[in-house]
């Protein structure tokens, strides 16, 4: 037998596991509520659960409900926020803020970075600190 070809398939496997591993997503809140219930179906019965301990799971659960809920609702307000912003600059003069670009802001698209300005030269600026709206 060739140890160096056993040797090589367990390595394989392991790279294999921490790249799967590496791509497994983090626990959310549909994976959290999983969890508890299969952890309240499974427990001994012989020795159950405190009534401290469920309360304290059940907070815990109550709180990560109230964070996405809060997180979707920032979300929200940013990407109105941007919207009102973008909205605001169209037709006016932008110039950036090194003075170099300036022109009449045709449209706006929003990216990642914030809200983007077409300018009627076809340049475009990064809204942002600095940048001059006249």
């Amino acid at each position: 037998m060739d140890v160096n070809s056993v040797m090589g398939a367990n390595s394989a496997q392991q790279s294999s596991k921490k790249s799967a591993a590496a791509a497994t997503p983090t626990l959310n809140y549909n994976n959290f509520l999983k969890l508890l219930l299969e952890q309240m179906k499974n427990q001994d019965p012989t020795a159950p659960m405190k009534s401290t301990d469920y309360m304290a799971q059940l907070a815990t659960f109550s709180q990560v409900e109230q964070t996405m809920v809060g997180n979707s609702k920032l979300d929200a307000l940013l990407s109105s926020s941007t919207l009102s912003q973008a909205d605001a600059v169209i037709g006016r003069t932008v110039t950036s803020a090194d003075g170099k670009t300036t022109g009449q802001v045709t449209s706006v698209r929003i990216t990642n970075d914030g809200a983007v300005a077409n300018l009627n030269s076809g340049n475009e600026i990064l809204l942002g600190p600095g940048v001059v709206i006249s």
